[in-house]
């Protein structure tokens, strides 16, 4: 299948409008609801400023999103295809500039899934530089009846800049910081969709980082979580993958709000990244479940960034959490003959350390596994097939050889690295609500028990089945291809 290409300047893929027939569009601030195709360019603006744009799939389906600090305050058009027609639409403002954090106008448009060939519209970009520098983002390529063939699944990618100790080697590509090569060498695969499992956002205190000079507006405590980080963190290091696939996003708990509600990460999050973009710089504690199809894959994301803060295994907030995957498995009875993935930064079953006696194991995220058994089903959908989650550093699948989906974790795309389990202790180990024992675990360590490997997962569509694998920060393939099996009743990998 061709894949379709779709041209855009600033980042984002979550509008809520009408395109040009489509589903319904978010109407524009005064009510004057959706407007016409644009017949001439809007007006000139200030020939500055700079954009960013990609597409992401939302719970309200495919959305392209523009992001500049130009001072036209004015949105771009998108010329697409759509059957024998191309003409352009403009995409809608959603938000202004809001003081030094968020200094930009961000737009957002709705698209059809039959549309290909997406344009953003030259003569109506008001910003000296755009990214990608040719103006194209990808439009997803399938169909209602098909799904993704190559799916990228990334997590825990910012570059560690805490308030005090170690700081990560940002201008380190290589070794140090190595997100950048990491979304190159994935881009380099050409995959149809990139799912990111959570923390965008690490740069606690810009003053401490060795990188200051390629992120001008990123280099001092003030700038935290302003969209000149937000860049320097997320955009700039992803800006491969974004022209490259559609996006689907959840968020990580260093997406976090601020005591005032208002700013900080978590209101950068929802400015420019959430499922429902805010203009006022507010951030929740919680977040809806918000299904996302892609095609006949659907994806549901669970904001789990506040599940037990501080990581206690406390089950205080199970009864929040129960109503989340409640909604999770109403979503997945709606198409039973569908896959489902599951993503949600915090992991529900992963085993970050194991003994020699079985009671000895320490895994997260306890109050979401109590979640998970208090919902009606006492358990996921039995099309649940996959969990999908970072948080730790590591990369790590692991099932169980029942109706509870296999767990994998992808928390090792740039954020420095934790060190895993000894795997031959992981299996048999009884762990979750009801306890069940391990079937298989396979995490990418440097030695047994040690610090874990940087990179990332793919999942590839191979006849009906998911083919799983593992690849390095250079890209190349580390240990076996694991197949995930059809059945529901034993929903484990088999690998080679």
């Amino acid at each position: 299948m061709l894949r379709r290409i779709i041209v855009l300047t600033a980042v984002g893929v979550l509008a809520t409008g009408v395109a040009a027939g489509a589903a319904p569009a978010r109407t524009p601030a005064g009510g004057s609801g959706p407007r016409p195709p644009a017949t001439s360019p809007p007006p000139p603006g200030a020939a500055n400023g700079e954009a960013w744009a990609w597409t992401q799939l939302t719970g309200q389906g495919t959305r392209i999103r523009y992001v500049s600090t130009d001072s036209s305050l004015t949105c771009p058009a998108v010329r697409y295809t759509l059957g024998a027609t191309r003409n352009p639409f403009p995409m809608t403002r959603v938000s202004t500039p809001m003081g030094s954090q968020f200094p930009t106008t961000v737009c957002e448009l709705a698209v059809p899934l039959t549309a290909s060939n997406a344009v953003l519209e030259q003569s109506s970009v008001q910003a000296a530089t755009v990214h990608p520098a040719n103006r194209q983002l990808p439009l997803p390529d399938w169909t209602s009846t098909t799904r993704p063939r190559r799916v990228v699944v990334i997590g825990d990618t910012g570059c560690a800049v805490p308030a005090t100790g170690p700081v990560q080697n940002c201008a380190d590509h290589q070794n140090g910081w190595p997100f950048p090569r990491i979304a190159a060498g994935a881009a380099g695969t050409r995959p149809d969709l990139v799912v990111h499992v959570g923390d965008y956002l690490y740069r606690d205190d810009p003053a401490r980082e060795n990188d200051k000079a390629a992120n001008p507006g990123c280099t001092t405590t003030t700038d935290r979580a302003g969209w000149n980080c937000v860049v320097a963190d997320f955009f700039r290091p992803a800006e491969p993958l974004l022209a490259t696939a559609p996006v689907a996003l959840t968020r990580g708990n260093h997406e976090d709000c601020n005591a005032a509600q208002q700013g900080g990460a978590g209101g950068a999050w929802f400015r420019y990244l959430s499922d429902d973009l805010r203009a006022n710089g507010s951030c929740s504690v919680y977040s809806a479940t918000t299904p996302i199809r892609a095609g006949t894959l659907n994806l549901v994301s669970v904001d789990s960034s506040f599940a037990d803060p501080g990581d206690t295994g406390g089950t205080a907030q199970a009864g929040i959490f129960a109503r989340q995957f409640e909604a999770v498995n109403q979503a997945a009875q709606q198409h039973p003959g569908n896959d489902y993935f599951l993503f949600t930064h915090k992991p529900l079953w992963m085993v970050k350390a194991a003994g020699t006696q079985p009671q000895n194991v320490e895994w997260v995220t306890h109050v979401l596994d109590a979640a998970v058994a208090r919902t009606g089903l006492h358990q996921l959908a039995d099309n649940v097939r996959l969990v999908l989650s970072g948080h730790i550093h590591l990369y790590q699948m692991l099932d169980f050889g029942t109706r509870r989906p296999p767990q994998l974790t992808v928390g090792s795309s740039g954020g420095p690295l934790d060190d895993g389990p000894d795997d031959t202790k992981v299996v048999g180990k009884m762990i979750g609500t009801p306890a069940q024992a391990v079937h298989q675990s396979i995490t990418q360590e440097q030695t047994p028990g040690g610090q874990g490997v940087f990179g990332y997962a793919e999942l590839a569509d191979s006849g009906g089945t998911w083919n799983l694998t593992f690849h390095d920060a250079a890209g190349a393939v580390r240990g076996m291809t694991c197949a995930l099996s059809s059945s529901t009743a034993n929903k484990s990998f088999a690998c080679h």
